[in-house]
C-alpha cells in the first residue's frame, strides 16, 4: 500500500459484488462452524443409529434413526438403550432396561406381569399382553452389579435378556441411551 492510497472506510458502500463475496464468506465460515459442531458433537456426545426389527413396537418402529447419549451415561431403569453383544447378536439391538445391578426380576406368564424387587411394573407403553413364548426362558433373576436386564415393548416379538444366549448384559455393552427419534421426520420426538 502506498501513502497515496487510504484503506477503505468501513462507512462506505460496497459495490453488489463486494456485498456478494461478503455476504458468502460469512455464510461459508458459518456453515464450517455448523459442520465442526455436529461433528464433535457426535463424536464425543453421541451418535445416530438405526433401529432394525419391530422388538420396540409401539414405541420405536422399524427405520428409526435414535440419536444417543454415550458419554456419562450410567442405565437408570426403564431407560431405552443400544446395546451390542457380538455373542448373541451381530448388529445393535435397542431394548428397555426393566432392572438394573442388585435388582431382582420375576415374570409371571400366567398373568403377563414383570416384577422388580416384588412390584409390579407399570407398563403402558405395551401393545398386547405377554404370552409364554414356548421355549425355555429366563423367569427370574437378580441382576449382578454392573449388569442390566433388558427388554423389548413388544414383548411377544423380542429376543432380550429373557432369552439365556443373552441374559443380563454388562453395562460395557451399552453404546447409549435413546434421547430422541430424529428421522423420519414425521416420528421426531423425544423418548422417555
Amino acid at each position: 500500500m502506498t501513502m497515496t492510497e487510504l484503506p477503505p472506510n468501513p462507512e462506505e458502500k460496497l459495490s453488489g459484488a463486494q456485498a456478494v463475496k461478503q455476504e458468502l464468506y460469512f455464510w461459508l465460515q458459518a456453515m464450517v462452524f455448523a459442520l465442526v459442531f455436529i461433528i464433535l458433537l457426535f463424536t464425543f456426545v453421541g451418535r445416530i443409529i438405526g433401529v432394525e426389527g419391530d422388538s420396540m413396537m409401539s414405541t420405536l418402529h422399524n427405520g428409526d434413526m435414535l440419536l444417543l447419549q454415550s458419554i456419562g451415561y450410567h442405565p437408570k431403569q426403564g431407560d431405552i438403550v443400544v446395546l451390542t453383544k457380538k455373542s448373541f447378536m451381530e448388529e445393535p439391538i435397542v431394548k428397555r432396561v426393566i432392572a438394573v445391578g442388585g435388582q431382582t426380576v420375576k415374570i409371571n406368564y400366567g398373568t403377563g406381569e414383570v416384577r422388580v424387587d416384588g412390584k409390579v411394573l407399570d407398563e403402558p407403553y405395551l401393545n398386547e399382553e405377554m404370552v409364554d413364548p414356548g421355549w425355555e426362558t429366563v423367569d427370574s433373576v437378580t441382576v449382578p452389579e454392573g449388569s442390566v436386564f433388558v427388554m423389548g415393548d413388544n414383548r411377544n416379538h423380542s429376543s432380550d435378556s429373557r432369552v439365556p444366549q443373552l441374559g443380563t448384559v454388562d453395562e460395557r455393552y451399552i453404546i447409549g441411551r435413546a434421547l430422541f427419534i430424529v428421522f423420519p421426520f414425521s416420528h421426531l420426538k423425544g423418548i422417555s
